[in-house]
């Protein structure tokens, strides 16, 4: 019995969201409320036009054919005004559905630009935890279903049901008893719209979701698609994407089903007894006196009509669970509270009343700071240290020590469990988005490159940057020479992450891409990682060009590429173990000793 009242109020719960949500699409259509009068005008004035025909047809049987009155001319004019509403009902359709059609289309744009929008400042902890295929999913499939319900769903409803108020005034002003048994037949379709919303529902959201994990394997595959031929690992993918494909496919058939059972048989009975009943009615009529035989045609008539528009509204119905399924992903993307432009506002934007503050000498400071990316496990446990303007800082220690973690946090990526992290005494929070990106530049060990050419990567769409200093940051990292031997310089091509490119000459575009913007602060996150030992010679100067006058914390593996910084910290689970310069480190003979002896060999003299 508990089971049975827990499924009901779940469901209860489940239609009410369903409405908040339909209610949420339906507000998108405030800006285009002039366009929808108007084709809500047309759509009445052909539903009326289309509904007077079978008048015109009741009035020539009635009134001319059976008692056999010929007279040519209210003939003409009853045949021309029936080819006229014809015409009419054809015109005012087409010009509706246009304009119905392209109000879909505006706001399925509005809805696509509002959700990549919102993608574009999501946290970066909701993409740890998200699939990227997940989130593509959300911006195509989902506002794609979500289009089907302004263009495939909106406008048919509306559009039917008006067809339906006409035919049962129609109806109505023909015989008033049989037009009110002919309405109970609504509560029977409404009560099958009820029961298809109950169970449709609960499929949908699993065809939904299925679909979007195909989509998250489908570009995890792509990605990582030379590992998976590498390792011969085709024909185990094949079989998990088989797998979430049967479970998709299955959704669909149970879907199918339904619909086979609940939709057009279903109807197709009701229109049966209706029919019985209009036919038995006219039957009694005929044994008590004489029966209008243009009023039997045009019930017959409209009863034919009736049904095509609720088949209509019945087969729309599955696009419109469809619809409402998606819409609900899509706005619990919209309705993410972990933004990075401020955190705890449901906002793209910075809120109106945050202060204000630039970075002056680039003094950084953390101040016993803890995290956790999963409020469980800390991966940095009081965490305290300073760069003062011009050092360089490096971070070390083994992989999952908490070295990119602690850039992470100074950008921004995360908000900060424990403690403070200040930029010229001023804590990080109060500095806007705009000038943390703007003041700090950071080197990540995986260089992406966008799909355009070398110069848009460099210039990246910074208004201030002009073509000269493009190429002057491209010629201060060295990048130029590799640069100036391609066949078109700095428009040569780049493909999709720069696959065409080397990792060292990806590496040294996002240094001139970084270098470009004159940051005061600069991150290095294993810079050279992806980089060869020759080019390593070459652009090591320019790392130390680039640091000269910049607060630079550089994370390495490489210990030979930080022996000049001015203050190394250890790492070790979360922890800074030891801190010195290089030869201080070296002499106290403990983890950066041991680090340190395993890349280079024994010291002389140690």
């Amino acid at each position: 019995m508990s089971t049975l009242i827990s499924e009901d109020l779940e469901h209860k719960a489940g239609l009410a969201g369903q409405g908040k949500t339909i209610l949420r699409l339906l507000n998108y259509l405030k800006p285009h409320i002039k366009a929808l009068v108007f084709a809500f005008i047309l759509l009445v004035l052909g539903t009326a036009a289309d509904v007077a025909g079978p008048v015109l047809i009741k009035v020539f049987l009635d009134d001319y054919l059976t008692p056999r009155l010929l007279d040519p001319i209210p003939l003409i004019l009853l045949g021309g005004g029936y080819l006229l509403l014809v015409i009419l009902a054809s015109f005012l359709q087409y010009h509706q559905l246009i304009r119905f059609n392209k109000i879909a289309l505006l706001i399925i744009q509005q809805i696509r630009v509002d959700i990549f929008s919102k993608v574009q400042y999501l946290a970066m902890s909701v993409f740890d935890r998200t699939p990227a295929g997940a989130l593509v999913s959300r911006v195509t499939n989902d506002t794609e279903a979500i289009k089907d319900l302004y263009i495939g769903v909106l406008s048919t409803y509306v559009q039917n049901i008006v067809f339906l108020l006409g035919i049962f005034i129609a109806m109505f002003s023909l015989d008033v008893r049989l037009a009110a048994f002919c309405l109970l037949l609504l509560p029977i379709i409404i009560g099958l719209m009820q029961i298809y919303r109950k169970i449709s529902s609960k499929i949908y959201r699993i065809s939904r979701a299925e679909l979007s994990r195909l989509n998250a394997m489908l570009n995890e595959s792509i990605q990582g698609m030379n590992i998976i031929q590498m390792m011969r690992q085709e024909k185990i993918f094949q079989k998990k994407f088989a797998g979430i494909n049967e479970k998709y496919y299955g959704a669909a058939i149970a879907n199918i089903k339904l619909e086979s059972t609940l939709m057009r048989p279903a109807v197709d009975l009701l229109y049966t007894f209706a029919l019985i009943l209009v036919l038995g009615f006219f039957g009694l009529e005929s044994i008590i006196g004489p029966v209008e035989v243009g009023v039997l045609y045009a019930f017959i008539n409209y009863l034919d009509r009736f049904i095509d528009p609720v088949n209509m509204i019945l087969m729309r119905l599955s696009q419109l669970q469809q619809a409402i399924i998606a819409a609900e992903r899509v706005f619990e993307v919209l309705d993410d509270e972990r933004t990075t432009t401020a955190f705890g506002l449901n906002s793209f934007q910075e809120a109106d009343d945050s202060p204000t503050h630039t970075i002056e000498k680039g003094e950084i400071e953390f101040r016993d700071v803890s995290f956790s990316y999963d409020g469980v496990t800390e991966v940095l446990k009081n965490i305290s240290f300073t760069v003062r303007p011009g050092e360089t800082v490096a971070l070390v220690g083994h992989t999952g020590s908490g070295k990119s973690t602690i850039s992470n946090l100074l950008m921004k990526f995360y908000p900060v469990d424990e403690g403070k992290i200040l930029i010229d005494g001023i804590p990080l929070k109060d500095f806007s988005q705009e000038e943390l990106r703007t003041r700090i530049g950071l080197v990540a060990q995986d260089p992406f490159l966008f799909v355009g050419d070398i110069a848009d990567n460099i210039h990246l769409n910074r208004p201030q940057l002009k073509e000269r200093e493009v190429k002057a940051a491209a010629e201060f990292v060295e990048a130029d020479k590799f640069i100036n031997r391609l066949e078109k310089g700095y428009q040569e091509p780049v493909n999709e992450r720069g696959s065409t490119l080397s990792s060292g000459q990806r590496q040294l575009i996002c240094f001139a891409r970084t270098i470009a913007g004159e940051p005061k602060i600069l991150i290095l996150d294993e810079a050279t990682a992806s980089v060869d030992t020759e080019t390593e010679d070459a652009i090591q100067i320019a790392l130390n060009k680039m640091r000269q006058g910049r607060s630079t914390i550089a994370i390495a593996h490489r210990l030979s590429t930080i022996q000049d910084a001015d203050l190394i910290l250890v790492l070790h689970q979360g922890q800074i173990v030891e801190r010195g310069n290089h030869n201080g480190l070296l002499a106290q003979k403990g983890l950066y000793y041991k680090m340190f002896l395993l890349q280079q060999g024994p010291i002389r003299g140690h």
